[in-house]
């Protein structure tokens, strides 16, 4: 049976995390002097005071240690009590009235999915809009994971809780105490986090513009403080240092630590998944810059720039953009949905499929033609050196299938309910793939998802939740095998 004594301590020691990023909310709220404070002030009291109640409710459990179904549940119910809490300043102040619009916006903001139901951000106030980037920024590289490093008390649940929240089908090898691999990658995306911030600031942003967007980007999640996102600002420099760090940000975080603090640039290289992601962005972008450059009459730095910029920001699923491509030809949208779809690295805090599957999915297809041709042949599945078993492939293969099917039936349920077909499947796949931006007309890339009805907005939230916890770990909670015995 589930301990949900130690769900209860797990998750309300998680609340005091919360209450505590929205006191930070608080207090600029204050310094502004606008009227979102007090709704901060109540979000922060109700945040701690349900955080004692689930201490109270565990405070009979003295194990730390978490069973692999307690890890999983652990995982898949703090993000939706996160979002569930993180709707509290935006219902409070009013600023969202309906209870659905900010549960979509707080869970597209935990997911960094950054897909959002505000028409104009501009007229939010300063602490709800550092709200956004704060919750995206956290939810970057996992809430559960950033407690593994600051809360030693967890360490005995720490393993099974990476294993549920980690992004990708093969975990880079790490230092023999989580903790210490957490703190060096969270050392990492803090790194990553003031160059960015730098950046912005040099390239003509203000402080506070400079610190939510360099979050939202290296979280690769997309909110803006502005509705027109970075073209706002209309800066070679700021989108150039978009591109570098949302780049970066979309790259396997455990690689860019051991490269970099060793200096062995050429360990980027020799990684396979990083060459399939590099080598992606550098086709999509060439394609699109050579579109535009022909069909919409680009000069040619602009046609590269924006070429590159989306492709990135589709890849990495940020959802940051320099400018529309609703307006572009309509064979670009097919090339930034491909991007959409495979994602950044695996450990990064990018979403989508992730460019280590398509490795896999590569020398799949690859083994198979060669074993049309040598049947008795004996094929083994390496990727940088490292062999894949029989099992992982299944799992690949199963992803894959459960990844389409969930597409298929979402984008089927949309488009029935009377949703444009182009919207509903690029809706879909943004969600699933947290994202953010559409292609189409109705809800084209720029634009806010407002519009959808009630019960597609619920959809894209679950499918956020499941694209965020790489799928199974939600479905299995929803098996009956997962509540029989222990």
């Amino acid at each position: 049976m589930i301990n949900w004594k130690i769900i209860y301590k797990v998750i309300g020691q998680l609340l005091f995390l919360e209450a505590t990023l929205m006191f930070y909310c608080t207090i600029l709220s204050f310094c502004y002097r606008e009227d979102d404070s007090l709704a901060f002030v109540v979000s922060t009291i109700t945040t701690v005071l349900a955080g004692f109640i689930l201490k109270i409710l565990g405070r009979k459990e003295a194990s730390n240690n978490l069973s692999r179904r307690e890890a999983y549940l652990v995982v898949a119910l703090t993000w939706v009590v996160f979002s569930l809490f993180g709707t509290l300043p935006f219902m409070i102040s009013g600023y969202i009235a309906n209870f659905t619009d900010a549960y979509f916006e707080t869970m597209s903001g935990f997911t960094t999915t950054g897909a959002t139901i505000i028409d104009s951000v501009e007229i939010l106030p300063h602490g709800l809009l550092f709200w956004r980037s704060l919750s995206q920024w956290i939810g970057g590289l996992g809430i559960v994971f950033f407690t593994i490093a600051l809360l030693p008390s967890l360490v005995g649940g720490n393993v099974r809780i990476f294993a549920a929240e980690a992004t990708g089908p093969i975990k880079s090898k790490l230092h023999p105490r989580l903790s210490t691999s957490a703190k060096w990658i969270w050392l990492v995306y803090i790194i990553l986090t003031i160059g960015c911030t730098l950046g912005y600031y040099i390239g003509g942003m203000n402080v506070f513009d400079s610190i939510n967007y360099a979050m939202t980007t290296t979280a690769t999640g997309g909110f803006a403080t502005h509705d027109t996102s970075i073209e706002f600002f209309n800066s070679k420099t700021i989108e150039y240092v978009c591109i570098i760090f949302t780049f970066l940000s979309g790259t396997n975080f455990t690689l860019l630590y051991f490269s970099l603090s060793k200096l062995r640039f050429k360990e980027l290289w020799k990684n396979s998944e990083f060459r399939l992601y590099l080598f992606s962005i550098l086709f999509f972008s060439t394609f699109i810059a050579v579109e535009l450059i022909i069909r919409n009459h680009y000069h040619l730095e602009y046609a590269i720039r924006c070429g590159l910029f989306q492709v990135v920001s589709f890849m990495t699923t940020t959802g940051l953009f320099n400018d529309n491509a609703g307006t572009w030809p309509h064979v670009t949208w097919i090339a930034l949905a491909v991007c959409m779809f495979l994602g950044g690295s695996s450990g990064s805090t990018a979403g989508g499929f992730k460019s280590i599957r398509g490795v896999m999915i590569l020398k799949i297809i690859r083994n198979e033609l060669k074993q049309i041709l040598h049947p008795n042949a004996v094929l083994p599945l390496k990727v940088d050196g490292t062999n894949v078993p029989n099992q992982k492939r299944v799992t690949l293969l199963a992803y894959l299938a459960t990844y389409i099917i969930l597409f298929m039936i979402s984008s089927f349920v949309m488009t029935a309910a009377g949703i444009d077909y182009v919207n509903s499947t690029t809706i879909t796949l943004s969600a699933i793939g947290n994202v953010g931006p559409s292609l189409g007309i109705p809800i084209g890339p720029t634009m806010s998802w407002s519009s959808l009805p009630d019960f597609a907005k619920w959809i894209c939230s679950l499918m956020m939740l499941v694209g965020r916890l790489e799928i199974f770990t939600v479905l299995v909670i929803f098996t009956p095998q997962f509540w029989r015995g222990r």
